[in-house]
């Protein structure tokens, strides 16, 4: 039997990464209590795609924590799993898929002595399924205005929140 993949030389592929940055008008422990300590509750409010958010592990979020999601991307309904994998209060929160290879990371940091904070976002696709890539492109294109898109509602809602 052959092997298409090292035939045609398609190993893994590259990474589909969209990244964004905004001024929260807030503090970063205001900012880190509506994505971190309240990601459950907010999650599914900054990014309308999750239809679904279930914590799966008990107690508060922490690192470890579990979660299982539903989402509808473009008319394409996909479940999945992910853990937290960096909880670092009023700094930075981070979650990789666990059924799905993924990642999303939150990174906050203090403009000095204005009140705001930078909230940097990340995600991160770690792999393309063979039959998608024909669509890279599409996808990276799509994934970057995602991430812009999600550090947008951020700041709209975490701004609107009483005592922004």
């Amino acid at each position: 039997m052959f092997n298409l993949g090292s035939m045609f030389n398609l190993g893994p592929s590259e990474p589909v990464v969209g990244k964004a940055s905004i001024l929260l008008e807030c503090p970063a422990r205001q900012a880190f209590q509506f994505i971190g300590e309240n990601l459950f509750l907010n999650y599914p409010r900054w990014s309308p795609e999750v239809k679904e958010l279930e914590q799966i592990t008990d107690g508060p979020v922490c690192l470890g924590t579990i979660a299982r999601q539903v989402r509808v991307d473009q008319g394409h309904r996909s479940e999945s799993k992910f853990r937290i994998t960096i909880y670092e209060p009023h700094r930075r929160l981070a979650f990789a898929g666990i059924s799905d290879p993924f990642r999303c990371i939150y990174e906050l940091q203090d403009e000095q002595n204005s009140g705001s904070t930078r909230l940097f976002f990340k995600f991160e696709l770690l792999e393309i399924q063979m039959v998608m890539r024909p669509f890279e492109p599409m996808i990276r294109t799509a994934v970057q205005g995602g991430a812009e898109r999600t550090v947008q509602n951020i700041k709209r809602l975490v701004e609107s929140e009483p005592g922004a």
